[in-house]
C-alpha cells in the first residue's frame, strides 16, 4: 500500500521560504518520478513540480512557470522523502500542497489525473 505523508506546511509573509516534506511508503520507484501540486480555493488542480530519474541515473526536474527559479524540487533516496524548497514565496503560491506518485514512470509534471497516489496535503499561506 502506497502512502504519502506531507509537511512543512504553515504561515509566511510574502518573500519568506517553507520547506515542505513527503515522507513515502510503499511505492515501487521509492521518491522517482514523484511530483507536487497545489490546489488553491475555486480553482484546479496544478502541478508545480516534478522529478524524473532515468534508467542511466540521470535526473531531470520539472517546473510549472510560475515557480521557476523559486522553487526546487529534490530527494533523499535514503529517507524515501522528496522536497519542495520554496523561497520567495508569494501571496499567489497560497494554497493546499499534495505530492502525488503516477503508477508507472513518467516524464514531465502533467496534469493531476495522470497521477494514481496522494498525500492528504499541507496547507501553505502567504501574507502580505
Amino acid at each position: 500500500q502506497v502512502q504519502l505523508v506531507e509537511s512543512g506546511g504553515g504561515s509566511v509573509q510574502v518573500g519568506g521560504s517553507l520547506r515542505l516534506s513527503c515522507a513515502a511508503s510503499g511505492y515501487r520507484y521509492g521518491t522517482n518520478y514523484m511530483a507536487w501540486f497545489r490546489q488553491a480555493p475555486g480553482k484546479e488542480r496544478e502541478g508545480v513540480a516534478a522529478i524524473y530519474v532515468g534508467t542511466m541515473g540521470s535526473f531531470y526536474q520539472y517546473y510549472a512557470d510560475s515557480v521557476k527559479g523559486r522553487f526546487t524540487i529534490s530527494q533523499d533516496n535514503a529517507k524515501n522523502t522528496v522536497y519542495l524548497q520554496m523561497n520567495s514565496l508569494k501571496p499567489e503560491d497560497t494554497a493546499m500542497y499534495y505530492c502525488a506518485a503516477p503508477l508507472l514512470p513518467r516524464v514531465g509534471l502533467g496534469k493531476a489525473y495522470e497521477y494514481n497516489y496522494w498525500g492528504q496535503g499541507t496547507q501553505v499561506t502567504v501574507s502580505s
